[in-house]
């Protein structure tokens, strides 16, 4: 029953890579139907990114209430609800209001997903689930460029993201069953939850609160604007640069991949480093006057790079702070993360404006280099260093 379940969560991690990386694929199509500003994506972004935010506040009150089955149910299905109102919008105020269920239905399913792995299953799944976000990241946009190259319109890109997650809402609400077996073998919950003062006057806690958030803030930064850089700056026209922005997201899914095994061999922090020093290859490659090619290579790495960040951040937290404040402290962190996707991609897209969608890597190798020393100070301050 338990890998039945595990095969679930698999797929369900899929649902929350496809609606990823679809605006920044279909924006360069899609601005210029609603006669407004290129660097407006960032608004739409700002709105999606907020909503994940405040529903994963409130994941852990909303997952003891209804259970984690429930709450990722409820989750596709209002992602699935919003994807559809995006293929039906004909004007940008309306894509802003769908954009705040977007953003609710992933929040709350994301902490409450990666919480129950870190409870029920074996840490080389993380590496191996967020290589299904991956997944679902990278297919999302050849949907979108499929919809394109047969002159249906974005629209129809979007519609089949949202049956797809609606499909995949059906199957999750006839595993509930699974989902309580698996609750009744025992979920504790430790008391005493520690305020956001408290969590923060750990030592090495603003560090990795930073390193989420520079993190988060380059990938998705990537993600978005890299079919408008492609466009802008390369010469794609938006039909191929909706089909390699895509690149990214492989080169993610692929790392993460390769990330469950390398992990056998090297711990999180080494693996941290290992994705810095690719990031940083990706982003040289991707300013270089060397052709499309050369840029679609570091387009790729970049999302090699970025494939073992993330995760073994995550799996590091009850190393680097102990397993006894692992829970309040990954929740911190992911919370910095959302408020990074949330400021930063809008960021960039007023800098694209006043000065030029060319600065994309350098805003990156930014991005990167606070990832880079945040991540240096809370290996100092860690428990990691001391046993």
């Amino acid at each position: 029953m338990a890998q039945l379940l595990l095969a679930i969560i698999y797929l369900s991690f899929i649902s929350l890579g496809l609606p990823d990386a679809l605006l920044g694929a279909a924006w360069p199509s899609m601005y210029g139907v609603f006669d407004v500003p290129l660097s407006y994506a960032g608004i739409i972004s700002a709105i999606i990114a907020a909503g994940t935010v405040l529903s994963s506040l409130q994941s852990d009150r909303l997952t003891r209430r209804l259970g984690t089955g429930p709450v990722t149910a409820i989750s596709v299905a209002v992602t699935a609800l919003a994807l559809f109102g995006f293929s039906i919008s004909h004007s940008f105020w309306l894509l802003c209001l769908w954009a705040v269920p977007y953003g609710l239905g992933a929040g709350s399913v994301d902490a409450s997903l990666n919480n129950y792995v870190a409870l029920h299953y074996a840490s080389r799944h993380m590496s191996w689930l967020h290589c299904m976000w991956g997944v679902g990241a990278s297919v999302g946009p050849y949907i979108l460029s499929a919809a394109l190259l047969r002159s249906w319109g974005w629209n129809a890109g979007y519609l089949a993201i949202a049956l797809l997650q609606g499909g995949l809402t059906a199957l999750l609400l006839l595993s509930l069953p699974c989902w309580k077996r698996q609750a009744a073998a025992g979920e504790s919950h430790t008391a005493g939850a520690l305020s956001l003062k408290q969590i923060t006057a750990i030592p090495g806690v603003k560090e990795v609160m930073s390193a989420f958030f520079c993190y988060c803030a380059l990938e998705q930064t990537a993600g978005l604007w890299a079919g408008s850089y492609l466009v802008l700056v390369k010469n794609f026209s938006a039909e191929r640069a909706a089909a390699f922005s895509a690149l990214l997201f492989l080169g993610i899914t692929a790392g993460r991949a390769l990330s469950g095994f390398a992990t056998f061999h090297f711990n999180d922090v080494q693996m941290v480093r290992l994705g810095e020093g690719i990031l940083l290859l990706g982003c040289g490659l991707l300013v270089l006057p060397l052709g499309t090619a050369c840029a679609l290579i570091g387009l790729g790495l970049i999302g090699l790079g970025c494939a073992p960040v993330y995760p073994s951040l995550i799996h590091a937290t009850p190393r680097h702070f102990g397993a006894n404040r692992s829970q309040a402290v990954i929740g911190v962190q992911m919370a910095s993360a959302y408020v990074g996707t949330c400021f930063m991609p809008p960021l960039f897209g007023v800098l694209s404006r006043v000065l030029s969608p060319a600065l994309l890597p350098l805003y990156l190798f930014l991005l990167l280099l606070g990832v880079a020393v945040s991540h240096e100070r809370l290996v100092r301050k860690s428990l990691w260093s001391s046993q």
